[in-house]
């Protein structure tokens, strides 16, 4: 990810999610300040009622008495009101931080998602968006009412008494020099606990959903170990972090009191000399102690400002990822055309540094099947990737029907190219929202017919709810061949021009996977196809052969073509009659 951005700045671009709520954000400091404006009024009246006492002056009372009572209700509704608005801003400014983070993510690549763990950008769109929201919704409301409170209070105390007030306020460098230092103080520390935050989250989502596993090797107790140690390390810097709260909070309260305390000494000399009322000395105290709260406030707001700060960092290094792939300025739709995919010279490497494919040169005819096959790493999955773009070549470029697919828009490009992986991903709902996936629109006709090439219809309609079942999270209420076939038919509901199978028929057994591919060739008739293969019974669909040895093409040919000419397809060939045999035998 990109450097961690200052907290200066992190700090003015939170508040630019703020911009759109501008409106609201000033009825809510209104209303704000009106509160406290009423708090103010009141404690001026409560001042009036103590020299009526003083005075003997009953028959103000009742009035007097009446106006705080009616100064109350008006801050009650104003508070009301501030709640109310600030409420909604705040949930707003959520949704929209929510939704700029996920359709960020939604558009990173591939490559991004291979160098982040899951568990780590979930905590960014959860644990570190609630902290900025909180701080923007309601912090800086809080922070204009209590800037608005000292402003007010210092105004009021220099005109009861120019003396006291400058007694009183005489800690306020102080009490800058103590703030100042503690937001600097805390904010790398808060970073780092929400850092360790996400290192928790991750270890609970890695957990949960690879739960089989866990059990499978009992290691119950030690992925415990590891969650616990990872809470630790949160536990400690929280630790940390709560002292340096314990430390600077009670200390930004005291300093006030000092001044405060002065302040009665003085102001009381002052009464006993006659040189001060007792109106203006209560009013003078009331509203010193106005003060308590917004200075005592004063270190947990920044402690919330610098931990939305953390947040803020931590979600702008997300927002400012760029964004590999992605549609060029000038990017059109991808031309009409058969199908034909054209490799010129790729080379490719998810680290630049270590190509997995080595200047490599096809052609792939329209309507051709092709079997990509090769050792283990010899970069087959690495080929069929860069047709659909999901990675980009460093060198060369990949081209179909003569566009290169950087220059035409991944919308256009996908809705053209049908992708099953060895490993399939289905959602939780149901079946007919799984295979209309990639086309919405699709009747359930169309849905039905790609069920039925895909060998999926008969046990999809064996389903409780037929297409309307809903399958469990990641489909795990179906057997693995079950998910394939689903996967199959889903490609196969867009009816792309291009064909990619990533060794789709693996986890299926073997009277499923010969069903599936009397559909397979059906479904490829008229498309280019590409499968990357291992069984001899998968490269049998194929019309011609692609060998990969070490990142670069061995051979390029028919099947007796490859034979002939590459030791590692013979290896293959020999490895499949093997597989052949034994599962003749154990039949």
């Amino acid at each position: 990810m990109e450097k961690t951005p200052r907290y200066r700045t992190t700090f003015v671009r939170l508040l630019g999610f703020l911009r759109p709520y501008r409106l609201s954000m000033a009825v809510s400091v209104a209303l704000a300040v009106g509160s406290q404006a009423t708090a103010l009024g009141a404690v001026f009246l409560t001042g009036s009622i103590a020299g009526a006492l003083q005075h003997h002056d009953r028959s103000r009372l009742p009035w007097l008495v009446g106006e705080v009572v009616a100064l109350g209700v008006a801050r009650a509704l104003l508070m009301g009101g501030r709640r109310l608005i600030a409420g909604k801003q705040a949930l707003a400014v959520e949704l929209d931080l929510r939704t700029s983070i996920y359709a960020k993510l939604l558009r990173l690549s591939f490559g991004f998602y291979d160098r982040h763990q899951t568990g780590q950008l979930m905590s960014r769109a959860t644990v570190d968006l609630q902290g900025v929201r909180f701080f923007l919704g309601y912090g800086l409301i809080f922070f204009f009412q209590h800037v608005f409170t000292i402003l007010g209070v210092g105004i009021v105390a220099f005109l009861i008494s120019w003396k006291l007030a400058l007694i009183a306020l005489a800690v306020a460098p102080f009490l800058v020099a103590v703030a100042y230092r503690y937001s600097h103080v805390s904010h790398p520390l808060l970073r780092d606990v929400q850092q360790k935050l996400a290192d928790v989250a991750t270890v609970a989502e890695e957990n949960i959903v690879g739960v089989h596993v866990v059990k499978a090797f009992a290691q119950e107790q030690a992925e415990e170990r590891k969650f616990e140690r990872r809470s630790e390390a949160v536990f400690g810097l929280s630790v940390a972090a709560n002292r340096q709260r314990a430390l600077y909070v009670p200390l930004l309260a005291f300093l006030p009191l000092l001044g405060q305390a002065a302040a009665l000494l003085v102001g009381g000399r002052m009464v006993a000399h006659h040189t001060l009322s007792i109106a203006s000395f209560v009013r003078f105290n009331l509203y010193l102690a106005m003060l308590e709260m917004p200075l005592r406030a004063l270190g947990m707001w920044i402690g919330q400002a610098q931990r939305a700060t953390a947040s803020g960092e931590r979600i702008f290094q997300v927002v400012d990822e760029p964004e590999e792939i992605a549609d060029a300025p000038a990017a059109a739709h991808l031309p009409a055309g058969p199908g034909r995919v054209v490799f010129e010279h790729v080379t490719f490497g998810y680290d630049p540094a270590r190509p997995v494919l080595h200047d490599v040169s096809l052609v792939l005819e329209p309507g051709r099947v092709v079997a990509v096959v090769g050792h283990t790493g010899a970069g087959k999955t690495t080929l069929a990737s860069l047709v659909p773009r999901f990675y980009d070549p460093q060198r060369g470029r990949v081209t179909i029907d003569g566009a290169d697919v950087r220059h035409v828009t991944l919308a256009s490009l996908r809705r053209e190219i049908g992708v099953i992986a060895q490993d399939p991903f289905l959602f939780s709902a149901t079946v007919r929202e799984n295979l209309a996936f990639g086309r919405p629109d699709a009747t359930d006709e169309e849905i039905e017919q790609a069920a039925r090439l895909a060998q999926a219809h008969e046990f999809v309609a064996a389903l409780p709810d037929g297409y309307d079942t809903v399958i469990g999270e990641r489909g795990i209420t179906l057997s693995g061949g079950q998910r394939q076939r689903v996967a199959i038919a889903r490609a196969l509901v867009v009816d792309p021009r291009i064909l990619i199978l990533d060794d789709a028929t693996a986890s299926v057994d073997a009277s499923t996977e010969a069903r599936i591919r009397e559909g397979l060739r059906e479904a490829m008739r008229g498309r280019t196809t590409i499968i990357v293969a291992h069984r001899l019974s998968t490269i049998a669909l194929a019309d011609e052969v692609v060998v990969l040895e070490h990142g670069r093409v061995a051979v390029h040919g028919t099947h007796d073509d490859a034979e002939r000419e590459s030791a590692v397809y013979r290896e293959i060939l020999e490895h499949g009659m093997l597989e052949r045999v034994f599962s003749e035998d154990a039949a």
